[in-house]
């Protein structure tokens, strides 16, 4: 019997599998298994067992009775004291034995035989040791004990391969990634300077032991031992080597990025051996390809030699290329003798145009020359056995918005720049601007920075439209299609075929992604999706990960391509086939954004948005007023689902501002979208000629919302509740529940928080039933806010959280910065404000995805927060920082209104009157002005603070706001406060009594008596 417990437990009898089943059953036969054939007592067996105590001698009797009926007759015997495993192998000490004759075997010098033990050793190991007791005291550190040992086989057996002569390149790798391991362990390192110096790499072996030598000082305060100082010793003694061959040159320029391509790209060279690297004229497979083989020259004693195919102009060249490269004066009939006498790296430059010949030539030699390693760069694969392909993308790019310094391509951008401007600072959002404009291409990128010579860098990017014109005058030694962006380009485009040259040049259309089946209506291909798989094998398409077959055409090409299409006459023509293409798509999906199936609806519109935005502006550019009002009234509920209602207002409104003569299809649903985002923007289309009256307009969702959206534009509540009471029931679920939502804000807008919450509740209930997630997320959003004020928090943040994951459902997280701030303020006013702190905290740390727009209530609400808490300065900090937000972004007029209100109870606390007075008129105007009732009642709890020298007077405005509100805001902290101080100087009854006055307010009332309140001295 052998037992196997260097990794999983594994029994076998005569070569068959004994099951041990049972948890605690291994345990105890691993405990035996580390003493076979000794006696173990039965104490020693209870503490392995139940280290923490357990139930004894008796339970381990019973588990002894188990694991006998598991293994063979007689292997686990009952002797005085104690219990022996009888097993004619168990692996652990079978390592240790074999572990031990290899050392000695080194020690004595023979390199063979120490070779042989320890690889049979280090066989037995199949996993962690002991894996099956992990975590039970005997089991870890008998675990960490035997690990230790394998390290210390582990380099013996790497000292004797090394000694045996084995090719110390095999062995760098493995010692790299054992002394990554074991970053304080010195044998590892000693044996990594020795396989490097013996590879031929002594100024690497120079530089890893100083890099550990400034570890151990470092974090130790410690030198290197005696075998690693003598290693390094050995290295410094040794003479010269004999200068690499080949004809690399050294670039004169930095190679900027690419770290993990030029890592991976060693690993598969010497993995396999022909690695190809594929991409984009201008991407750099040049220059990346020379430094990987500049990193690697010193493992190829034969050289490296860079063969440039672009100068070979017939394919039966390439050979002799290859030859007069090497000085092969008897030609290409010499090449393979000549490549097999030692290891050789060879670089074929630019295979496109030869591509079957070079890869001919590249499978002839490799089959021939043992030694020799192959790194192509072309548009295309070779399509040769074993190759390796290494697809070379642009540069990596920051995000639109950032400043993205680290940003691969502005590292470049700015190393070029200084070179030809001294002085040159980095503008990281203009630069970063330029990169994406060029896609990252790294010759583009060198052009560009060379023309800040003459211009600025914002002229640079004003220039960019016409970019082939601007980015020429590049390096006069570099070959002449590298030395302006339109001959790169013409390069790739002129090795097409005719049919393929025009069905790229009409993909230029798409500034977006493009699919099989969009590339098909827009170019009449019969055969879309095999052109569009041999433009990307050709690098002039890029696909795009997903699920589907999708792809993008760089803006530089797509440049290019639009040129000739003009240059054909076509543009117009294929413009026009593209936008019926994708107003078709807008209209199919229309009627699926409001119910059930949405999410895959979305998730396409998504990824065409580019696409439908382009068709939306070439029909308002070219003055097709029909087609730009159907593509809007199609996007209209997609644009809003989106979340960015005041962008989705503006393109509706461009839309309907093309110039009709008549009715088109439509123009009702695209006014009613145009209306519900301007009032979900907070925007004002008071008096908008583009709003007018449709007779029938029920007849689509959107446009049964036109008369009560605008009845809450021009601050019409009563008008705007008759226009729905009009419309209820509407037999659409979705129209329905939209209709209730409008009902509830306008309510909400005139104090009537009862009617509101009933109208949110249907509001609720017709969203589930319509299964239409953005509507939903909306209403449990205006539902928490009044949960909230009535002091339900448990249910408010119920709600926020299910409408928190609607919008991540929808792909919106970024839109949900507005209900986790509510979140955590409905947690602070349950009690929880350390919580709601951190929560808020994390929203505005660096490097949190929170858009720019949410950023103003947070820092409102954080400095609310810190006002209750007393922290006037903190506060302060936070109010000063949502000032500085709303000057940077479009915002509603509630904001300012809210920050006018902080500000004024800033002033009462530094005992200002005059200026609370002046922040709390402003803050009542902006909230009169949007109009906001529940805002206005913010600014009204101040005002009733600030007349707290008159208990009476100021509980009868404390009344009076909360009839703005709609309802007693009892758990807001301000009116907590205020409530708490006015009950104390009037008493119960008269406190009651004042505030049951302004309770009896009608809204203009309300008004009226603020007003009254702010003009007191």
């Amino acid at each position: 019997m052998r037992v196997g417990i260097l990794g999983p437990l594994v029994v076998t009898d005569q070569g068959n599998d004994v099951a041990v089943r049972g948890a605690r059953l291994r345990v105890l036969l691993i405990r035996l298994a580390l003493e076979p054939g000794r006696t173990v007592t039965a104490e020693t067996l209870v503490q392995a067992l139940w280290p923490e105590g357990g139930p004894g001698v008796h339970a381990l009797q019973a588990l002894v009775s188990r694991l006998r009926r598991c293994l063979p007759d007689g292997r686990l015997r009952s002797v005085p004291g104690g219990y022996v495993l009888d097993v004619e192998s168990v692996d652990a000490p079978e390592f240790e034995r074999l572990a031990g004759e290899g050392r000695g075997a080194l020690r004595d010098g023979d390199a063979g035989a120490a070779v042989s033990r320890l690889r049979e050793a280090l066989g037995l190991w199949r996993g962690d040791a002991l894996a099956d007791a992990a975590g039970m005291p005997f089991a870890d550190a008998a675990a960490v004990r035997l690990e230790a040992l394998r390290v210390a086989a582990v380099e013996d057996r790497v000292a004797a391969e090394l000694a045996a002569g084995t090719e110390p390149a095999r062995l760098i790798a493995e010692l790299e990634e054992l002394a990554a391991l074991h970053p304080l362990r010195e044998r590892p390192r000693a044996l990594l300077v020795e396989a490097l110096h013996e590879g031929g790499r002594s100024a690497e072996a120079l530089a890893a032991f100083e890099r550990f030598r400034r570890v151990l000082a470092e974090e130790l305060g410690a030198d290197p031992g005696r075998e690693l100082r003598e290693a390094y010793t050995a290295v410094l003694r040794a003479a010269p080597r004999e200068r690499a061959r080949g004809n690399l040159r050294v670039p004169p320029t930095s190679f900027v990025g690419r770290e993990s391509e030029c890592a991976w790209i060693a690993r598969a060279l010497w993995d396999g051996r022909l690695v190809t690297l594929v991409g984009p004229g201008g991407a750099g497979k040049t220059r990346l390809a020379t430094r990987v083989a500049a990193d690697l020259a010193e493992r190829f004693p034969g050289g490296v030699w860079v063969v440039e195919l672009a100068a070979v102009g017939e394919p039966e060249d390439v050979p002799r290329a290859v030859a007069d490269v090497l000085g092969l004066r008897d030609g290409a009939n010499r090449l393979a003798e000549a490549l097999s006498a030692d290891e050789t790296l060879i670089v074929l430059d630019n295979c496109e145009h030869v591509v079957d010949a070079a890869a001919r030539l590249v499978h002839e030699l490799l089959g021939t020359c043992p030694g020799l390693r192959v790194l192509a760069t072309g548009r295309e694969r070779l399509g040769v056995d074993g190759e390796a392909l290494c697809p070379v993308p642009p540069l990596d790019l920051p995000e639109p918005g950032q400043d993205g310094r680290a940003a691969a391509s502005v590292r470049l951008f700015a190393e070029r720049a200084a070179a030809v401007r001294p002085g040159f600072t980095v503008d990281g959002e203009v630069i970063g601007e330029i990169c994406r404009r060029l896609d990252g291409l790294p010759l583009a990128i060198e052009l560009a920075a060379a023309r800040l010579r003459s211009m600025s860098a914002e002229q640079l990017a004003a220039r960019l439209d016409d970019r082939f014109r601007l980015l020429t005058g590049g390096n006069r030694t570099a070959l002449p299609r590298h030395r302006t962006l339109r001959a790169v380009v013409a390069w790739s485009w002129d090795l097409l075929a005719e049919a393929e040259r025009r069905f790229a040049e009409r993909l230029s259309v798409f500034p977006g992604t493009i699919t099989p089946e969009s590339a098909a209506r827009v170019t009449g291909s019969a055969d879309a999706l095999d052109v569009l798989d041999s433009l990307v094998d050709r690098s002039l398409l890029q696909a795009v990960d997903g699920p589907e077959p999708r792809f993008r055409m760089l803006e530089t090409i797509r440049e290019y391509g639009r040129e000739r299409l003009a240059d054909a006459g076509d543009t117009g023509r294929v413009r026009a086939a593209h936008a019926r293409c994708f107003l078709e798509l807008a209209e199919r999906a229309e009627p699926y954004l409001r119910g059930p199936e949405q999410l895959g609806w979305i998730s396409l519109l998504a990824a065409e948005r580019d696409n439908l935005l382009a068709a939306l502006h070439h029909a308002v550019d070219t003055g097709d007023a029909e087609a730009a009002v159907r593509m809007s009234a199609a996007l209209a509920v997609f644009w809003m689902i989106q979340g960015d209602h005041a962008e989705a207002a503006r393109r509706l409104r461009l839309a309907l501002e093309v110039p009709r003569h008549a009715p088109v299809p439509g123009e009702a649903a695209a006014v009613g979208g145009y209306v519900l985002n301007t009032v979900l923007s907070g925007g004002d289309a008071r008096d908008d000629p583009l709003i007018g009256e449709y007779p029938g307009a029920a007849a689509h969702p959107l446009a049964a919302l036109i008369e009560p959206a605008v009845a809450l534009l021009n601050d019409d509540p009563a008008g705007g509740v008759a226009a729905v009471d009009r419309r209820l029931p509407e037999p659409d679920p979705w129209t329905n529940a939209t209709l209730h939502l409008v009902r509830a804000m306008l309510n909400g807008n005139r104090g009537e928080m009862g009617q509101a919450r009933m109208d949110i509740a249907a509001a609720q209930a017709g969203f589930r039933a319509a299964g239409e997630r953005s509507g939903l997320a909306l209403a449990l959003t205006f539902g928490a806010e009044t949960q909230t004020v009535t002091g339900d928090f448990g249910g408010a943040v119920a709600a926020l959280e299910e409408s928190i994951g609607l919008l991540r459902e929808l792909g919106q997280d970024d839109n949900a910065g507005m209900q986790r701030m509510m979140l955590a303020m409905a947690r602070a006013r349950s009690g929880d404000v350390g919580r709601a702190r951190d929560e808020l905290s994390a929203m505005i740390a660096p490097g949190a995805a929170t858009p720019a727009r949410h950023l103003v209530p947070v820092r409102l609400a954080l400095g609310d927060l810190a006002r209750h808490a007393g922290a006037a300065g903190e506060a302060r900090e936070h109010y000063a920082a949502a000032g500085r937000e709303l000057d940077r972004v479009p915002s509603h007029p509630q904001f300012r209104s809210l920050l006018e209100t902080a500000h004024g109870h800033l002033a009462m606390e530094r005992d200002d009157p005059d200026a609370a007075r002046r922040h709390l008129r402003k803050a009542l105007t902006l909230a009169a002005g949007a109009p906001d009732m529940p805002i206005a009642a913010v600014a009204g709890y101040a005002i009733a603070r600030a007349a707290a020298a008159d208990p009476e007077g100021a509980a009868e405005t404390l009344g009076a706001a909360s009839v703005l509100r709609g309802a007693p805001d009892t758990f807001n902290p301000d009116v907590v406060g205020l409530t708490r101080r006015l009950r104390k100087d009037l008493g119960e009854r008269a406190f009651r009594a004042a505030y049951d006055r302004g309770r009896r307010l009608d809204v203009p009332g309300a008004f009226a008596l603020l007003d009254a309140q702010l003009r007191r001295r």
